[in-house]
C-alpha cells in the first residue's frame, strides 16, 4: 500500500512538472503599467474617503507603510535598505527637507497620486490592489509622521 502511494505521488509530480515545463513567464511591461494606472487615476476617486479620527488615519496608513512602503523607503522613510542595496535601487528619502512631494501647493494629492500611479521603479499601487482609502491613509503617515518638521499640522490636509 504504501508503495503504492509512493508511486502515485512520483507519477504526479511528473505530470505536474510536465505540464509546467514549457510555460515561459513574461513580467508586464513597466511603462504600460504606469500608463494603465496614470488612465484610471483621478483625485475624485479619495472624495468618499473618510475617517473617523486623524489617529485612526495615521494608523491605517502605518500599516499600510509597514506592509507596503518599508522594504524600500525604511522605517524611518530615509531609504537606503538592505533591501535597496542588495537589489541596486535608489528610492528617494521621504523625510529630506527638499523632497519635491513637499514643495506642491497640495502635498497631500500629489503624493496620493505619486502612490497610486507609480513610477518605472515604484509599484502603480492604485491598480495593483492597494484601495483608495489605503493610499489617502499612507500618504498622511508619510506626511504628518514621517515628516511632520517639514509640513507643519495643516498644510497638506
Amino acid at each position: 500500500m504504501k508503495v503504492r502511494v509512493a508511486l502515485t505521488a512520483v507519477a504526479l509530480a511528473g505530470v505536474a512538472l510536465t505540464a509546467c515545463g514549457g510555460h515561459h513567464f513574461e513580467p508586464p511591461d513597466r511603462s504600460k503599467q504606469v500608463a494603465e494606472a496614470e488612465a484610471a487615476y483621478t483625485p475624485q476617486i479619495f472624495d468618499t474617503v473618510t475617517w473617523a479620527t486623524d489617529s485612526i488615519r495615521q494608523l491605517d496608513g502605518n500599516a499600510v507603510y509597514a506592509a507596503s512602503c518599508r522594504r524600500c523607503h525604511g522605517t524611518l522613510g530615509k531609504g537606503d535598505t538592505d533591501y535597496d542595496r542588495s537589489r541596486k535601487i535608489f528610492p528617494p528619502s521621504l523625510v529630506e527637507p527638499d523632497w519635491k512631494y513637499a514643495k506642491y501647493t497640495n502635498a497631500m494629492d500629489s503624493l496620493r497620486k505619486r502612490i497610486w500611479v507609480g513610477h518605472a521603479g515604484m509599484p502603480t499601487f492604485g491598480i495593483a490592489g492597494i484601495d483608495a482609502r489605503d493610499i489617502d491613509g499612507v500618504a498622511y503617515y508619510v506626511l504628518y509622521v514621517l515628516r511632520p518638521d517639514v509640513l507643519g499640522d495643516s498644510s497638506a490636509r
